[in-house]
């Protein structure tokens, strides 16, 4: 069986209904890339989205549905994506086996 490109936890997964639930736009799901830029390369993107397009991945699990771009699925293989509550912040965290250096503040990445 292959891998599944991104997997979520449980806390990613209540967060996406959330905010989904207080979405005015009629999305269908969020969708998940990355883009050149950051200090170490590359950092994730993560954006409402009202339609699939034609070659994104599409990962339904936990009640939820989130599209990945196809120029991420390379560096996406094998992530897995949280939510994360710190005491003055809080964020979607990415722990993607494909990292090979990491920037300090935790917004991009190099593989």
């Amino acid at each position: 069986m292959m891998k599944q490109i991104i997997t979520l936890s449980d806390s990613a997964a209540e967060r996406i209904k959330k905010i989904m639930s207080s979405d005015k736009n009629n999305s269908i799901g969020v969708r998940v890339g990355v883009k050149s830029g950051g200090c170490a390369g590359m950092s994730y993107i993560m954006e409402y989205t009202k339609k699939a397009n034609p070659n994104d991945e599409t990962i339904e699990e936990k009640g939820v549905k989130v599209f990945v771009d196809a120029s991420a699925v390379m560096y996406l293989l094998g992530t897995e994506m949280d939510y994360k509550k710190g005491e003055f912040s809080s964020s979607f965290v990415f722990k993607n086996p494909n990292e090979t250096e990491r920037c300090g503040c935790g917004e991009s990445f190099k593989v």
